[in-house]
């Protein structure tokens, strides 16, 4: 069975749904837990994909040159190494942001300010010929749950979903990469382990439980959409999906 090597970089940011979907759309799972002190291979031979998720840690050094989290640079050459081969890739929230300071973009605290809970991103013109997200809806719903931003993308990627505030939400590097500002892997229990003592809800001044309860009522959307999308991811891993056609790729849930 092929097996995508997951890279879980906060033990309350773990696989959780996106693992399932991945799972039920036949890809195996290796997952790699660095913060528990689990070391990382040095390369990607025998892998059919490459997943990095999020965590509470900043993607751009502390201070000095000083990475928020010793293992970031591994992380940043095994997506160079991906990126460069030709490795189906997918970076969630920090995953992305790792992503693209991997490839020399930008990430920096938001002067816009936190952004948490159920949101709706925009769809560009450019995912109309994209594998993978030519087939999301124009408007899809996603869990937002960072402070951080992407203020400029890596040379040459190609930006997929945008919002108001944060204009760069997704975006693929090369033609196997992409990267998700947004969480599709949460459940609600993920979602209430995040609320409680949050600083961000804090600064924001929410509610923990309605948070909660407003991340609840959009579960299933968010399902509808990125469900779909990590098969179609798996398919690619898998060389089931035929990029130059739009026949036989998974477009529903189950």
């Amino acid at each position: 069975m092929a097996t995508a090597l997951v890279i879980e970089n906060d033990p309350t940011d773990d696989p959780r749904r996106l693992g399932e979907w991945l799972t039920e759309a036949g890809l195996e799972l290796a997952v790699v837990r660095p913060h528990a002190g689990e070391a990382l291979p040095t390369d990607l031979d025998g892998y059919a994909a490459l997943v990095v998720l999020g965590g509470d840690q900043q993607a751009y050094p502390l201070v000095d040159g000083v990475p928020a989290a010793p293992w970031f640079p591994a992380v940043e050459k095994l997506l160079r190494k991906a990126v460069r081969h030709r490795l189906p890739t997918l970076g969630v929230c920090l995953g992305a942001q790792l992503l693209a300071t991997a490839h020399a973009g930008t990430v920096v605290r938001s002067p816009s300010g936190p952004e948490v809970g159920p949101a709706v991103v925009g769809r560009r013109d450019a995912a109309e010929s994209d594998p993978l997200f030519r087939y999301v809806p124009l408007i899809p719903d996603v869990l937002q749950w960072h402070a951080d931003e992407i203020t400029e993308l890596p040379a040459g990627a190609t930006l997929l979903a945008a919002s108001t505030r944060y204009p760069h939400q997704a975006f693929r590097l090369g033609d196997r990469a992409w990267g998700l500002q947004f969480h599709i892997e949460c459940d609600t229990a993920m979602i209430a382990e995040w609320a409680t003592d949050s600083a961000l809800l804090a600064e924001l001044g929410y509610d923990p439980q309605l948070v909660i309860s407003a991340c609840e009522a959009v579960m299933a959307d968010v399902e509808e959409v990125w469900q779909p999308f990590a098969a179609r991811f798996a398919a690619l891993a898998l060389g089931e999906l035929d990029e130059g056609s739009r026949r036989s790729l998974p477009l529903l849930g189950h």
